[in-house]
């Protein structure tokens, strides 16, 4: 695949991103496109490695190695290295329902599984996958593609997340009349109102949602199915139905002080920021502003990452992000071999952005938050911290244990907690009597989605807990492929 040689002739190159310091002025998309000369070569490092494992998506110590969606990396590789555009489209789009989404904000476990990774920088997989799906919207390849025929059958798809996304699209291809139920005001779940629009361009979404339903899904937006729309007349109303609907649930902080105004969910803080941004370019002043404010991120996934890059376009005073691990290593450790998900240190683009406005890296690493306190107003004014060291406890799991000596008082205006999902919300699964497993999310088989309910699968977050956006998609349309199995007794869709 690629140029045989070319992996020894050609470094890594990527296009970059704009500077940090310009592009907290706006709401615009951060990532720079390269140049097709320079896509070509980056296309001719992909090696003719024999056995592939970019393309493998499977669970190696408990993260995610190689593409879920199972992508096929080395071929369209190899047809962007021979200029053959239109070819890796239609080969990208075999196995990726939304290549512009995963080719902005997917983490690329493709690239850490890439056998050059081994010892050399990986393949651009990400960017070369991004740069063929927006070639193909600029040349005008990508258009509606509406079944030829109607099986007659009618699908209720429960979320209009990627797994949803996915799911709906899948099954509209088989022929189904798919209605998509999103309880927000606008259609893309996740990837409209959980990810802010420098790492995803809410156009880029709206686009695509365009085309589905252009290809006949329909979508029900302000309608949350368990509440607006009775569970039991969705079942009456449709032949199947698929539960999409993510792990919502976010993990609580039960400190004293929890109660204080100012103290939010990360996703809060995000959903209304962006809302707002595409409602009225934030002129309504429906969301919570970080401005001249002393804000503290609790969390350091991407969620929290998005928070720090969004108060740092509000124009906020000063930064903390805490993490309660310890700072990953530079490299890989003995105990972290390729082609597991390389756990090393990395800046994201929030943390470069704070970096070059404030002059260091936010983060706090082995820190535990003890307790908020408030001003005369009941407003936070204060967060108590301790440091802490992780030990072996008695069954071996390491444990944290605070250090005498290392409390410490932050000032703070704005608290955001970014500390993950407890799995889906309860409402839906219960109205509709699906079983849950221990983790409470919907109790369904991988490669079979079917719940204990008849007629009802679940993907995506909502079956697996918080996952990738790969993830979802692998999951809404493997979802798909068997509610149309059970529809009409076999399936041809992947």
């Amino acid at each position: 695949m690629g140029k045989p040689t070319g992996f020894m002739e050609y470094p890594r190159e990527v296009p970059g991103y704009r500077e940090p310091v310009e592009r907290i002025r706006d709401w615009r998309e951060i990532q720079l496109h390269a140049p097709e000369t320079k896509l070509k070569t980056q296309g001719a490092r992909c090696m003719d490695c024999g056995v592939p494992f970019c393309h493998t998506g499977i669970i190696l110590s408990g993260m995610t190695s190689g593409c879920p969606i199972n992508n096929l990396i080395p071929e369209w590789n190899d047809l962007v290295y021979r200029g053959l555009w239109r070819e890796s489209l239609d080969l990208l789009h075999k196995t990726n329902n939304f290549p512009e989404f995963t080719g902005r904000v997917c983490p690329a476990p493709c690239e850490a599984a890439c056998v050059l990774a081994i010892n050399e920088p990986p393949v651009t997989i990400k960017n070369i996958e991004w740069a063929i799906i927006d070639k193909g919207f600029e040349e005008g390849w990508v258009v509606p593609e509406p079944p030829a025929t109607r099986t007659g059958k009618t699908v209720a798809v429960v979320g209009s997340g990627p797994a949803g996304l996915a799911c709906a699209a899948q099954l509209n291809k088989a022929g189904h009349w798919v209605t998509v139920f999103e309880r927000d005001d606008r259609i893309g779940g996740l990837l409209m109102y959980g990810i802010p629009n420098p790492h995803l361009d809410k156009g880029v979404v709206q686009r695509r949602v365009d085309l589905l339903a252009e290809e006949g899904l329909k979508f029900v937006t302000n309608t949350e199915v368990g509440k607006d729309y009775p569970a039991d007349r969705l079942v009456k109303e449709f032949d199947a139905v698929v539960l999409c609907g993510g792990a919502t649930k976010p993990r609580g902080l039960p400190i004293d002080g929890r109660e204080l105004k100012g103290i939010h969910f990360a996703m809060e803080f995000l959903q209304a920021n962006t809302k707002s941004l595409l409602d009225s370019n934030l002129q309504d002043g429906n969301y919570i502003s970080a401005k001249n404010k002393d804000v503290i991120v609790i969390g350091g996934g991407d969620t929290g990452t998005d928070c720090v890059a969004t108060v740092m376009r509000h124009g906020c005073k000063g930064l903390v992000q805490f993490e309660i691990l310890p700072k990953p290593p530079p490299e890989r450790t003995p105990d972290n071999p390729w082609p597991e998900w390389p756990n090393i240190f990395r800046a994201d683009y929030g943390q470069k952005e704070a970096a070059a406005v404030f002059g260091q890296d936010p983060r706090e690493f082995c820190v535990k938050t003890n307790k908020f306190v408030a001003d005369d107003s009941g407003h936070v004014k204060e967060l108590h911290t301790v440091q802490i060291e992780w030990h072996a406890g008695d069954n071996g799991r390491k444990v944290p244990r605070e250090i005498p000596g290392t409390e410490k008082v932050w000032p703070v205006q704005l608290v955001l907690l970014a500390m993950g999902f407890l799995g889906p919300e309860d409402t839906l699964l219960e109205s509709l009597g699906v079983d849950r497993d221990e983790g409470s999310n919907a109790k369904a088989k991988h490669g079979e989605f079917a719940t204990s309910v008849k007629g009802i699968f679940a993907a995506g977050d909502m079956r697996r807990g918080q996952s990738l956006i790969v993830w979802a998609i692998n999951e809404g349309r493997g979802a798909a492929r068997e509610c149309d199995r059970y529809l009409m007794g076999s399936t041809d869709l992947p």
